[in-house]
């Protein structure tokens, strides 16, 4: 097996990072220091982890500019949107960091004569994040920092494709004064990642990734009777109803399916169009995609980069071909994007029709720049279909009818519901899914239950 980490640019196809993966030695003392750490950093002032954590928020945001640069390089994303991370990274971070005083207060019980009673909320110890490469900050916040604040220490794996990310947030951390050990980053390979999972010294585990993964995640967690927060994406549908603005329509959801070159787990991956506005719906959609920029991440004009390699991008031209051959037809001519190169990660983006469910364009994650748009003729066949999906992360709806949103959103199995919007996570806001999208809980203060366990005080106070 490898000793070296090696991240390859989509950019060019260039070495961009290379790094040693973590011997044994290594990682059985980041086990064992954070394991340390989590003793005293358990008992520090929560107003002290504030402090600590917001400093640490200042010293990443101050760097936005060289980090959106390497989030370019290495996995592909557009200059002109990478330091959107930044940003979003601080939203989730402050938010977080704010309402954690309130969310970790023990929680009080009635008044009994005689009695002291409440609830506390403890730390589980040391949590193992595993984060992917196509939101490498965004991702892995939502875990790592409500952890720290929770009084837990944190051990970071990201992915190969995005290592700076993990000693980015390792420096700001370190700039802010954090105590060592309770954050610590290691690059591991994938069975060194499984034996870390494995260790008595881990109590919890967040992963995010692919169906795949999060099964390996549980295997290896089996019979150690630690939480497993499992994040793994979707197949998101949007629907536009009859009175939907639709302009703003178009351009959310093809914002939804394109933005990240696709590349993300709550992006449109399928769009149902109400007959009555179906036909306007594709013709302003194929007329807005028809105006992306495909090219170098780099140059700022550029609006869709390249995927991260070229394997995921064969993966998105065989959902293409073989929706084809079954009857689809693709809207979009590749040969008007000129950096559209086959045998690469360049990808132009597509815009598909005459699909249905028999498609795996239609219920497989495709994790690229690729829609389908089917016709319905009723708010029912729109919910069926949705439902229709080993997936249930996100879904959407388009309409003017608040009370019609509600009543759909009740009827769809997802783990958020939006209404005119999509593609988002409003902290404030429990981050969920169901079916094959994961279990448990990140962000919002329920997030902070899934990073703690409840320890029950009952003092009899008269003798």
């Amino acid at each position: 097996m490898a000793s070296t980490l090696r991240t390859i640019t989509p950019v060019d196809g260039s070495l961009y990072v290379e790094r040693p993966y973590a011997d044994h030695d290594t990682i059985d003392k980041a086990l064992r220091d954070a394991k340390t750490a989590q003793t005293s950093w358990r008992h520090t002032p929560i107003a002290e982890r504030i402090a600590v954590c917001s400093r640490a928020v200042d010293a990443f945001v101050s760097n936005k500019d060289a980090i959106a640069e390497e989030i370019s390089w290495q996995m592909g994303r557009p200059i002109a949107y990478a330091a959107g991370e930044v940003s979003g990274f601080e939203e989730r971070a402050r938010h977080m960091i704010a309402i954690s005083t309130a969310a970790l207060a023990d929680i009080p019980m009635e008044k009994k004569p005689g009695f002291t009673r409440y609830i506390r909320h403890e730390p589980l110890g040391v949590a193992f994040v595993v984060a992917p490469w196509n939101f490498p900050y965004l991702t892995s916040v939502n875990a790592f920092m409500p952890a720290i604040m929770a009084g837990n220490t944190v051990i970071l794996k990201h992915s190969a494709q995005t290592p700076l990310c993990a000693e980015r947030i390792a420096d700001a951390f370190r700039a802010a004064g954090l105590p060592e050990g309770v954050f610590q980053y290691l690059h591991l390979n994938h069975a060194d990642t499984e034996r870390v999972i494995k260790a008595s010294e881990v109590n919890f585990v967040a992963f995010t990734g692919s169906v795949p993964g999060g099964q390996m995640v549980e295997t290896a967690a089996a019979g150690r009777f630690i939480g497993v927060g499992l994040e793994l994406g979707g197949k998101d549908p949007g629907y536009v109803r009859p009175d939907a603005n639709l302009e703003h329509a178009i351009d959310t959801l093809i914002d939804g399916a394109f933005f990240n070159s696709g590349q993300s787990c709550c992006g449109i991956e399928r769009i149902y169009a109400h007959a009555d506005v179906y036909d306007a719906f594709v013709e302003g959609a194929v007329e807005l995609v028809n105006k992306y920029t495909l090219g170098n991440p780099l140059d700022p004009a550029t609006t869709i980069g390249p995927m991260v390699r070229t394997g995921a991008a064969q993966y998105v031209r065989g959902q293409i071909k073989d929706a084809i051959d079954a009857g689809a037809r693709a809207l979009i001519d590749p040969e008007t994007f000129p950096e559209h190169q086959e045998e690469s990660p360049y990808l132009a983006p597509q815009v598909m029709v005459d699909v249905d469910h028999s498609m795996e364009v239609m219920m497989e994650e495709s994790f690229g720049p690729v829609v389908g748009i089917m016709k319905v003729q009723s708010d029912d066949e729109a919910i069926a279909l949705m439902n229709d999906s080993p997936y249930g992360l996100t879904a959407s709806v388009f309409t003017t009818d608040v009370d019609a949103a509600q009543t759909i959103g009740d009827q769809v199995n997802t783990g958020t519901w939006f209404m005119n919007r999509c593609d988002y996570l409003d902290p404030a806001l429990a981050w969920t899914g169901v079916k094959n999208s994961g279990r448990g809980c990140t962000l919002s203060v329920l997030g902070y239950d899934h990073l703690t366990r409840p320890k029950s005080f009952h003092l009899k106070t008269a003798l």
